[in-house]
This record gives structure tokens, sequence and C-alpha cells, in this order.
């Protein structure tokens, strides 16, 4: 959420900001909600002070005076009766108003509103040159009877998929192999919750914009998460956190789930757009000051996972009008896919600024006892479902078995490091 005494102090830069998402508008819209409540909050107070005045004196006051004050009292309280609803409408609208409008992109962040405005930033390998047409991974997951797509869609519907035999041990080495880059890095580890209160959603910025996307239980009221990161930003949830102890750096392993809303069509078979995936997500909570270089940071650990699989990728920077709602600025990875012969986003790194832990009320004190509002980042180390199809199509042979990168070897059996066809 965007700090609306900043917005108050300096609107041209919000203006200017926002005008990236083509948004400028809503600064307008915002002050106007600001000054109306600013205006109601001191005709309340104003009040408020006049009531409490003279529910002090009035016991002491005889006669007429007595009456006059009784009267006044009454007025008051009649108008307080009248103004305070209208406070409170008030500071729902602005509230509102905040929670939609999305953060400021930071300066680095492209112009453009589309994933084809982003900014290669590097690249790793070049694509291989196969001998023979690869397959896709769907194609080549059911040769290998390691994906079942057809037997999801009759248990789940679309957008499904059995993921079986030796490619479940390929899922959890890429978990491990993860894990085991983050925690030497010194992330601690977590199972989170994927099952959240709505104040958590909110919290972490898929509420409201991302309504559309969310499974929601409405029996109890909870949320299915799309990403850990919403579990992990809830971690410190309404907490001060001490400015010396950070960074907070949390690795969070869980399976996400996601309505895929407006993509009707789009991606459709296989497991590349998917309503349940699983991923290995980092969270840092960060000084406000460090956070751009935490964003670097996150982006090389997520290059290292990736280059130790020998998958060709590059790293984009996304374009300021396609970010998400909660960040400033948002790194892809994206892998080389030969039977779609493009690249293809596996993983994202985001960084919130105070954005994030504004909306979770998340604070920080400093040694002298000052508080201030950390900046918190996310990154996917990895999105095992992608991963999964970059692995396949990638490694491929032309006799249809699938050669595992060696990085894997040491979490994997021994038979399973070269997958191949049982039928």
């Amino acid at each position: 959420m965007l700090d609306i005494k900043a917005i108050r102090e300096d609107p041209e830069r919000f203006r200017a900001g926002l005008a990236r998402r083509n948004l400028a508008d809503a600064v307008d819209e915002i002050l106007a909600s600001d000054e109306r409540r600013r205006t109601l909050t001191a005709k309340v107070e104003e009040l408020r002070a006049e009531q409490n005045k003279a529910s002090k004196t009035i016991g002491r006051a005889e006669g007429d005076e007595k009456q006059r004050m009784i009267d006044e009292v009454a007025r008051v309280s009649a108008e307080l009766k009248e103004l305070e609803p209208q406070l409170a409408e008030a500071d729902e609208v602005l509230t509102s108003l905040l929670a939609e409008t999305p953060n400021l992109p930071h300066d680095s962040a492209p112009g453009g509103f589309t994933d084809e405005d982003a900014v290669e930033v590097r690249r790793h390998l070049e694509p291989p040159e196969l001998a023979f047409e690869p397959k896709d991974h769907a194609e080549l997951g059911a040769a290998l009877g390691v994906l079942d797509v057809e037997r999801a869609v009759r248990a789940s519907g679309s957008r499904f998929v059995y993921v079986m035999g030796d490619l479940v041990f390929v899922q959890f080495a890429l978990m491990r192999h993860a894990m085991d880059i983050l925690v030497g890095k010194g992330f601690v580890p977590v199972i989170p919750p994927v099952l959240v209160r709505e104040e958590v959603m909110y919290g972490s910025g898929f509420l409201p914009t991302d309504e559309a996307n969310i499974y929601r239980t409405d029996a109890d009221q909870l949320y299915l998460v799309g990403t850990s990161e919403v579990s992990l930003a809830a971690l410190h949830m309404g907490e001060t956190l001490e400015q010396d102890a950070l960074p907070l750096r949390y690795a969070g392993y869980s399976t996400c789930f996601r309505r895929e809303a407006g993509t009707y069509g789009k991606d459709m078979g296989g497991m590349f757009r998917v309503h349940q995936f699983d991923k290995v997500e980092m969270f840092s909570f960060c000084d406000p000051g460090s956070s751009w270089d935490e964003l670097e940071f996150l982006v090389s650990i997520e290059e290292e996972i990736v280059g130790n699989l020998d998958l060709p990728y590059r790293v984009v920077n996304i374009a300021a009008g396609d970010l998400g709602g909660a960040a400033a600025k948002k790194y892809d990875i994206e892998a080389w896919l030969p039977a779609q012969r493009r690249y293809r986003e596996i993983t994202s790194c985001s960084n919130y600024t105070d954005y994030g832990a504004r909306r979770a009320q998340t604070r920080m004190r400093s040694s002298d006892g000052k508080t201030g509002v950390p900046h918190t980042l996310n990154g996917t180390a990895t999105a095992i479902g992608r991963t999964l199809i970059a692995l396949l199509e990638n490694h491929q042979r032309a006799d249809g078995s699938v050669v595992l990168p060696e990085k894997l070897h040491p979490y994997l059996p021994e038979t399973v490091r070269v997958l191949r066809s049982t039928g």
C-alpha cells in the first residue's frame, strides 16, 4: 500500500510513476478522498472536544446556564451522529483507493505495458541445435509414462496433471537442490500453510486486485494460496522487527493454486499453466537501504539454480505497465523450450519496496528506537512444474530418453538419472 503522507508531500512523483501504469489520475482521486477524510476528521475531533468539555462542566452549572449547556451537548451529539458515519465512510473509501492502487515502478523498470516490452538483460547458453524434431513435454511425458493429462482431466477437469513414476523423484530432487542452495546462503526453510485468512490475502497484496484467480473455501472463509509468498509475508504480519536483525530470509516449499481466470484456451494441455503446482519460494524482509542489492542477490540465486540444470535461459526486466500490483521492479528468468521454439518464464523475482509490509502492518525498529517500514522481496527459487517442462524438452534425446543434469544426480536414485520409456 502506498504511503498517503508521501503522496500528499510529493504528488508529482506519484503522478509520474503511476502514469507509467496508465494510472496518473489515481493521484488526484486519492488526494481528493484524503482531503475529505481530513476535513471530516478535524470537524469530528473539534466536536468531540466540545462535547467532552461541556460534559465535564455541566454538573457544576445551574439554572438557565445548565439548560443552555444541555442544549449545546445535544446539538453537538446530533452533529456527531451525522458526521461520524460520514468519516467512517470517507476512511473506508480512502483505504479502498489505496488498496487498489499499485506500487510505483522503479526508474529502472522499462516503459511499456506488455510482455513484449520487457528488456533482455543477459543470456546463459544458447538454444540447442537438435538433429531431430523435439517433442513437447506433454507428448514426451506421456511416452515416458511420467505424465498423465487424460486421466487428470477425468478426475479433476482441465489444467490438472498426474506426475508419476520416475518424474516424482525428479520433482523432489529439484526441491532438495534448491533448498540446499538456499539453506547454504542463510535462508530458513519453511513449509507454510496453504490456507490463509482474508486479511493475509489482503496484506500480501493479492486482494482485492487478484481475487478472480484465487480459490476460496466459503464454509471456512479461507483462501488457497497461489504462492507461498502469501504465507511467508504473513509470518511477521503486525510485528515490529529489529532493524539490526535484517535481512530475514525464508525459503518456503508449498503446493500452490490458481484459477487461471482469463486464460481460456491459452497453454492448454500439459502442465505449463495448471491450477495446482509446487514451488520453492524465497522471501526476504530487509532494510530499505539495501533492498535493491537484495533484489540482485535473489536473482543471482535463481540463476545459480537454473544454471545448474544446464538450461538455456535469459533474464528480462519487466515493463512498468506489466508489473504486478505490489512490485516496483521484477525480473523474469525465461527458459528456452525447444518444442515451442521460444523462451518462457519459469521464475520471477520482485522488489515490493515498503508496499507489502505497509499492507501487512510489519514495521522495523532501529537501535535508537525509531520505527519505520521494512522492504519485502520475493523470488521463485524453483517452479517445479515449469522446470520439469524445461528439463524434459531441453534434455531429450532422439531415442525418446531424457538425460538429467549431473547436478541433480546426488538427489536421484541411480536408475532415475536417465528417463526411458517403460513401454
